[in-house]
């Protein structure tokens, strides 16, 4: 099959949703399917309210990404994958194709007029975007007649509530074992605490950095630390910070962890606890919807309401107070997240395609 995948603006570093698509992208041209993954630089149905400066700016980003990455768009997708930045999103610059994939919902609102030719329509849905958009818009694009995926059961319930169950299937993604495993025995490990540093709102890594300071009154011996891709974060001098870590690099880090934390508001499906649990850490979380595929409180993991750094704060010192719990939740939830395998996505999502 010839398939297009449709994102919005190209990042050097992928962040979580771009690296679903790249995973898909790659499995599924390494069973011979004809892949192009399309970046669009400008969404004018998204920020109709952008200035002059704000569209100079946008154009100068895409020149300078056109110019560097023209040969090779990203070091995540294998070389026979076809990438192409456009400044907007048409029937002029997309190729014509058996299936294409809307992977957020102004792209979908753009994709939904496209003739046939440009491949039948699948939506990929990652999150609950109304952070990024009016809601009534969001849900409208989920009853647009595309083939609709939601990455999470939180996320299917969402979209079967607002648009019913026609064309709706459920494929929770896989995690990458061959970068994220456990190397360090679960049961000698440093007392750090591990969580990612984002300033997206809906991360709350304030109700993060909370939550650690709570802890360090009571845990002055434990390290914390965070990851992330901000230059120059403002974090307490006490929280060690690692800076845009490979993922070969983070592996490690999450195998020097005894605890991974999030603190998010809403999560599709959240990566990062998921890849903490491969390499095994006991995962202290809030309850953000995504996360229930692979997050059961008192099973695998233990769940905090969202917006309470204090009772996230519990349950870390918790896991730091009791080894024993510590060590059972981190084995059980390297076992559950052991299912989450991206041939067993890919196979679901390769047959919801050629049906």
């Amino acid at each position: 099959m010839r398939i297009t995948f449709v994102l919005p603006k190209y990042f050097s570093k992928p962040i979580g949703g771009y690296k679903v698509v790249y995973e898909y992208a790659n499995h599924l041209s390494r069973r011979g399917h004809d892949l192009t993954v399309i970046y669009s630089e400008c969404l004018p149905n998204w920020n109709p309210r952008e200035t002059f400066y704000d569209k100079l700016r946008q154009r100068a980003s895409y020149l300078k990404d056109f110019i560097v990455n023209s040969k090779k768009m990203s070091e995540n997708l294998d070389n026979n994958i076809k990438t192409l930045i456009t400044r907007e999103v048409s029937v002029n610059t997309v190729p014509d194709s058996d299936i294409i994939v809307a992977t957020f919902w102004p792209l979908a609102e753009i994709i939904k007029d496209f003739s046939v030719s440009k491949g039948k329509k699948f939506y990929l849905i990652q999150d609950f975007e109304n952070y990024f958009g009016p809601k009534d818009r969001l849900e409208n694009t989920w009853k647009l007649p595309f083939k609709k995926i939601t990455i999470s059961k939180w996320l299917y319930e969402k979209v079967l509530q607002a648009a019913g169950k026609e064309n709706l299937i459920h494929i929770p993604i896989g995690v990458d074992f061959t970068n994220f495993r456990r190397t360090v025995d679960i049961q000698r490990r440093p007392q750090r605490v591990l969580a990612m540093y984002s300033t997206v709102e809906y991360k709350k890594i304030e109700d993060c950095i909370e939550a650690f300071r709570i802890c360090k009154k009571k845990k002055w011996d434990v390290v914390f630390a965070l990851f992330g891709h901000k230059f120059m974060p403002k974090v307490p001098r006490w929280i060690e910070y690692h800076y845009r870590i490979s993922d070969s690099g983070l592996s490690e880090l999450y195998n020097r962890s005894q605890i991974f934390c999030c603190s998010s508001l809403a999560e599709g499906f959240a990566m990062p606890p998921a890849e903490a649990m491969a390499c095994g850490c006991a995962v202290a979380t809030t309850d953000c919807g995504g996360n229930r595929d692979y997050a059961e409180d008192g099973v695998t993991a233990l769940l905090s309401p969202t917006g309470n750094p204090k009772a996230l704060s519990q349950n870390i010192i918790k896991l730091l107070d009791d080894d024993g719990l510590r060590v059972k939740l981190a084995e059980a939830a390297y076992e559950k997240i052991q299912n989450f395998t991206w041939n067993k996505s890919t196979d679901l999502l390769e047959g919801a395609m050629r049906s």
